[in-house]
């Protein structure tokens, strides 16, 4: 069956993960987001909206991450040993263009490098994501140090972890690849030391091949799948280069910065491209577009996602008279803007959020995420019924998809009354929207007020992005079961 129909019969199953056993999610994060360091044509809308790097700003939908302005601060001139290691890396590196086939003009850069003799390079996933998905609309082609250009094929992709293997093509039908000089790996039995030095190289804003010196500062706390944090400056252009030891050996892939930082960026482990190597290096190169092969990588995501959220034991945190569920501090990032009273509504309110720092790009967004949002609310100066209707409009104005789009169906809702674990009465909506070219993946969101006082309650919603039925069942129980009064315990 496939998802387009599967949503249409959604009432009696969306029914169903409303049924409770008594009765018949956020919005902009405190820290900032991260930019893509791939470089959009000066011309175009940038390709990349958000690849999948750690901490990216979102909970019910993650914006988009801008390119960096031109007018970042000058980068210091490097040290002798970075001097050095540019020289010896240099011709090993490449930058990666992304072509309308019909125009011939860039629609996006990056940059990448070479891992084999016989002409395998890697890049990053959200580099080459337009020829991937559009493989009849984009090709690719890469441009040496030396600016000489040549053909290059996809061979395989690990969305999960923004990553790509590519190949120079042929010479000609019966010709082998041009041999070049490739980049060395760091061996896993050498893990990298705090504070050791790592130099990055691409070709930042499509001006020229640079080297920028930075600190190895350790992996990103909360990431769902590990992240280099790199003491050093990133810029557009550069996604996909390498980021290199005193020795010249390759330890991570320039993947994004954070916006509104100084040398705050980030790499994906030099592991992960050893792992796609393993896998894909004898591949042929993709044929067609990929949306079978990430739907794959998808739902292997999702299903890590759900399995590390409900594994271990219930968490939760106290909402006035209420307790709501959390997810594990290991996993999740949360903050809260504190109490404010507002005298002119007569409203105590609190509003608090968490997010999973989960979301893969795959050329269309970021999917894959997970977010919480919490508003209580405590208005002891008014009467039943002003509270009530403040607190209906409060629920009625929470923003659901309606329409939808080429990437999703729009939301299919239904609307019950359940009671949480402690029997305490609830008022929720369970929502759910297909992918038009991932099949058997929805967005989920949940939404849930409590009922059971005159003039308190507490709102929740559940966004859930790219996620099974079958774990959508999962996800929405655990949430609507995770709301308790703390008079009933």
């Amino acid at each position: 069956m496939t998802s387009l129909t599967r949503i249409n019969c959604l009432a009696g199953i969306l029914a169903a993960l409303l049924a409770g056993p008594a009765m018949a999610q956020p919005q902009a994060e405190a820290a900032t987001p991260l930019a893509s360091t791939a470089q959009p044509a000066p011309t175009a809308a940038h390709p990349q909206a958000a690849p999948a790097d750690a901490a990216a700003a979102a909970t019910a939908q993650p914006p988009s991450r801008p390119a960096v302005s031109v007018a970042d601060a000058p980068l210091p001139p490097p040290s002798p040993d970075a001097q050095q290691a540019y020289m010896a890396a240099r011709d090993k590196l490449v930058q990666i263009r992304t072509l309308r086939r019909q125009t011939n003009t860039q629609s996006s850069t990056g940059s990448g490098f070479f891992v084999s003799a016989d002409g395998l390079l890697i890049t990053n996933y959200h580099v080459i994501s337009q020829l991937a998905l559009e493989p009849e609309r984009h090709r690719a082609v890469l441009v040496a140090v030396d600016g000489k250009e040549a053909p290059v094929q996809l061979l395989a992709v690990d969305a999960l972890h923004d990553l790509a293997l590519l190949r120079i093509a042929k010479a000609d039908k019966d010709g082998d690849a041009p041999h070049h000089g490739a980049l060395s790996l760091r061996p896993a039995n050498n893990p990298l030391n705090g504070g050791e030095r790592i130099f990055s190289l691409g070709n930042p804003l499509d001006v020229g091949f640079a080297i920028t010196e930075g600190t190895y500062n350790g992996l990103v706390q909360r990431s769902f799948y590990p992240r280099i944090f790199f003491g050093g400056t990133l810029n557009p252009g550069m996604s996909g280069g390498p980021a290199i030891d005193t020795q010249g050996r390759v330890v991570g892939v320039n993947v994004a910065k954070r916006l509104g930082a100084e040398q705050v960026s980030f790499l994906v482990p030099v592991e992960f491209v050893e792992q796609l190597l393993a896998r894909s290096r004898s591949a042929e190169p993709v044929k067609g577009a990929l949306h079978a092969e990430l739907t794959r990588q998808l739902t292997e995501h999702q299903q890590a996602l759900t399995d590390r959220l409900l594994a271990g034991p219930a968490r939760t945190e106290r909402y006035g008279p209420y307790r709501v569920p959390v997810p594990s501090e290991s996993l999740a990032r949360c903050w809260g803007d504190g109490r404010e009273r507002r005298s002119e509504s007569l409203f105590d309110f609190e509003r608090s959020q968490c997010r999973i720092d989960s979301e893969v790009f795959t050329g269309d967004g970021d999917v894959g995420g997970l977010g919480l949002r919490y508003e209580a609310y405590d208005a002891p100066r008014l009467n039943p019924w002003q509270f009530a209707n403040t607190y209906s409009q409060s629920f009625a104005n929470e923003p659901m998809r309606k329409r939808g789009n080429r990437v999703r169906t729009g939301f299919e809702c239904r609307e019950d009354f359940v009671a949480g674990d402690a029997k305490l009465p609830l008022r929720a909506v369970v929502c759910m929207s297909a992918y038009r070219k991932f099949s058997g993946l929805y967005d989920l969101t949940v939404l849930a007020v409590s009922v059971d006082q005159p003039r308190q309650g507490v709102l929740g919603r559940l966004n859930v992005s790219a996620v099974s039925f079958d774990n959508a069942q999962r996800l929405a129980s655990h949430f609507l079961q995770g709301f308790s009064s703390e008079s009933a315990r």
